[in-house]
C-alpha cells in the first residue's frame, strides 16, 4: 500500500510539472525523451536492489523533469529570451 501511494505521488507530480504553462516543441521532446531514458536507467538500477518498478518510476520522473528543463532552455534560446 505504501509503495503504491509513493508511485502515485511521483506520477502525479511528474504529470503536473510536464503540463504546466506553454511548452515548446523542444520542451515536450526533451521531457518525453528524458522520461524514457530515465525509466530505462532507473529500471536497471532498481533491478539491482530488487525494486525494478520503483526505480523505473523514479527514473522516469527525474528524467522527464531534467529533459523538460533542458528542452525549455533550448526553446527560450530560440525565442531570444
Amino acid at each position: 500500500m505504501k509503495k503504491t501511494l509513493a508511485l502515485l505521488a511521483l506520477a502525479s507530480a511528474f504529470l503536473g510539472t510536464s503540463c504546466s504553462g506553454p511548452a515548446g516543441p523542444n520542451t515536450q521532446r526533451g521531457a518525453a525523451t528524458g522520461a524514457l531514458i530515465g525509466a530505462g536507467a532507473g529500471a536497471i538500477i532498481g533491478h539491482q536492489s530488487g525494486r525494478t518498478l520503483e526505480g523505473a518510476a523514479i527514473g522516469a520522473a527525474a528524467g522527464g523533469v531534467a529533459g523538460g528543463a533542458y528542452g525549455n532552455a533550448k526553446d527560450q534560446e530560440q525565442r531570444g529570451y
